[in-house]
């Protein structure tokens, strides 16, 4: 059965879908090794691309008024993430580093971690992401700034095309006092250890 315009497929149709793919690929999605292939790939498929099912704007709402007079950079570093390349849905293995600056609320730090990962889950190609995780931060979170950073491993040149191993794509995006104000911004990228013009 089709689905209708825009309606998600059934597991049924998506298992059919991998079994085409089997075919394809030259062997026989009836052989015994092959049976359950169909159905671990949408299984897994539920695991790889769960951000589609989760709302960023509600990890972020319970925040913290209560900082002690703390007004300066809080930084997460070394997010490991997980993500999928949406031109050949090969994955895109890195970390991130998020940082804001608080206004007048915090979040909790896991939260941070949780926003990475929800867009991570998703088809992604890196600058989006990172831009994506930037945005929804100063969007909820009204902070002073905000600034993402991430390294990805690609496979889509690593295992595939170019076969280039050992390369890694940085992406950044700044907003608000780490755009606009070089001290800020050094300060941050100096904590990472990074170049103090990434970003410009």
């Amino acid at each position: 059965m089709k689905p209708t315009d825009n309606s998600p497929p059934s597991r049924e149709d998506a298992e059919e879908a991998i079994r085409t793919l089997i075919r394809w690929a030259g062997d026989n999605p009836e052989r015994e090794g092959l049976l359950d292939t169909p159905k671990r790939v949408v299984n897994s498929f539920d695991e790889f691309f769960a951000g589609y099912k989760e709302d960023p704007r509600e990890v972020l709402s319970r925040t913290f008024d209560e900082v002690g007079g703390y007004k300066e950079i809080v930084l997460l570093k070394d997010i490991r993430f997980e993500s999928h390349c949406e031109h050949h849905m090969v994955p895109i293995i890195g970390t991130a580093h998020v940082a804001y600056f608080p206004n007048s609320r915090v979040v909790g730090i896991s939260k941070l971690a949780r926003i990475v990962e929800i867009f991570a889950k998703r088809l992604q190609i890196q600058e989006r992401m990172t831009s994506e995780i930037a945005n929804i931060i100063q969007e909820v979170l009204e902070p002073k700034g905000v600034a993402v950073i991430i390294e990805g491993s690609h496979q889509c040149m690593t295992t595939r095309g170019v076969h280039n191993p050992g390369v890694s794509m940085i992406t950044s995006k700044m907003l608000g006092i780490f755009r606009d104000d070089p001290a800020s911004r050094t300060e941050l990228l100096m904590t990472l250890n990074r170049p103090t013009t990434l970003g410009l």
